[in-house]
């Protein structure tokens, strides 16, 4: 399918949802949330991708004989527009496949609440990340307000959210915002690296570990244990049990067939 303000890239089994809006620093509109829904559904019903990457093109410009660039993730809602594009980051938060948010540069309001659906950020030390969205007198309604706290707790939330303040890479690494901040050259090799690493994992495995921790999180530790060994339960069921058993047996690389 050929999209207008997103880039689709699959290689191997990892698949990279690139914003392609870069002259609005890839702001999230209604063209965009469409695409993105169409691709994220594409790549969930995928069975040879087992990883997805999430980042965004950078803004090229001339200026005084020169170019000009501005790196960025997305700067959020595109407020020349008033549609409603919030179930992309609930389709993110929801998804079963592994999400990875690699951030160069600008990730604001929605750009940074679509993250923070992430199973993983990545930042580099360039960044600038947060929710603006206090200084034209809103909220942070993509879940900002409930993931947020989730990751740095309730005081840094509520220091981010209501003062609007940024945070670069290394401060968002520190407060746990970000999960690593690489140097920016070095963003691109890290993220693909890491990728491969859980695509190289039993599909079926890594997607009943994301849904036990999901929903056993909030719930009290004996509620989760049983979370949790009805997803062990479910996949000593399944082919990629045997063939890790198998495999170790045998003294070889496993083959997992995700099923």
């Amino acid at each position: 399918m050929a999209y207008e303000t997103i880039i689709v890239e699959k290689r191997d089994h990892v698949a990279r949802i690139t914003f392609n809006r870069p002259q609005r620093l890839n702001a999230i509109n209604s063209t965009l949330g469409l695409e993105m829904k169409a691709a994220l559904e594409e790549i969930e019903q995928d069975p040879e991708i087992r990883v997805l990457i999430i980042t965004g093109n950078p803004r090229v410009r001339e200026k005084e004989g020169r170019q000009e660039i501005t790196h960025c993730f997305s700067a959020g809602w595109d407020l020349s527009e008033t549609a409603h594009v919030e179930p992309i980051v609930e389709m993110v938060g929801a998804y079963e496949k592994p999400v990875i948010a690699m951030i160069n540069g600008y990730a604001l309001g929605g750009g940074c609440e679509l993250s923070l659906a992430c199973d993983f950020i990545f930042i580099s030390e360039n960044s600038e990340i947060g929710l603006p969205e206090v200084n034209r007198g809103i909220l942070p309604g993509w879940g900002g307000t409930q993931r947020l706290p989730r990751r740095v707790g309730v005081s840094k939330a509520k220091w981010l959210i209501m003062t609007g303040d940024t945070v670069n890479g290394a401060e968002a690494k520190a407060i746990g915002l970000a999960d690593e901040v690489v140097p920016k050259e070095n963003l691109d090799r890290t993220v693909s690296d890491f990728a491969e690493k859980l695509a190289a994992k039993p599909p079926v495995g890594l997607r009943k570990i994301k849904e036990a921790i999901k929903k056993g999180v909030d719930t009290d530790l004996e509620a989760g244990l049983e979370i949790e060994q009805k997803a062990l339960g479910d996949l000593l069921q399944t082919e990629d049990f045997r063939e890790g058993i198998a495999a170790f047996i045998e003294k070889r690389e496993p083959q997992w067939k995700g099923r």
